[in-house]
């Protein structure tokens, strides 16, 4: 296993000696290129972590943590979830945290541990990935992806939980 990356590092050095490309050029050009889009990146990067911090210092995470619950009580997902349902998108580090107290207030083997490990697992920092996406691409209609994504989001939390019901 430990040979993987060098020996797909000299693939590609064998390869590009083939097709006769120069790869001290070819590797010095695409680290420009990276660098110019860690500086575009920079900025759209710092007002996501600002909008995680201003949601979590404002307490809304804990109102609208509070609302939800029942809602999400209702679609089968245990209330205790909520927090960390609204935070995963927003923070993975943060959404460890509240998966860290889940485990040690209801355990690992309890149908919420299990619940929010499956939830912890499967889905992501949407904001964060979606920041770093629309960085590089030019999409027009920035809001549809992500609503979408929420939404499915949502969907598999419902489905996550009622496999650990099952199981």
């Amino acid at each position: 296993m430990r040979y993987v990356i060098p020996v797909l590092f000299i693939l590609v050095l064998i390869c590009a000696a083939f097709k006769r490309v120069n790869v001290f050029s070819s590797f010095s050009r695409g680290a420009g290129e990276a660098v110019k889009f860690v500086f575009n990146l920079i900025p759209l990067l710092a007002c996501t972590f600002i909008m995680c911090e201003l949601f979590e210092r404002s307490h809304l995470s804990d109102a609208m943590s509070n609302a939800l619950a029942p809602v999400f009580n209702t679609l089968g997902v245990p209330a205790e979830l909520s927090k960390l349902i609204l935070i995963k998108p927003f923070s993975g580090s943060g959404s460890l945290a509240y998966l860290t107290n889940i485990i040690t207030e209801h355990g690992a083997d309890s149908y919420i541990g299990r619940c929010a490990c499956v939830l912890y697992g499967s889905s992501e920092t949407v904001f964060y990935i979606s920041v770093v996406y629309f960085a590089k691409c030019k999409v027009q209609r920035r809001p549809l992806p992500i609503i979408i994504i929420l939404c499915a989001t949502l969907i598999s939390t419902i489905v996550a939980c009622l496999l650990c019901r099952v199981m």
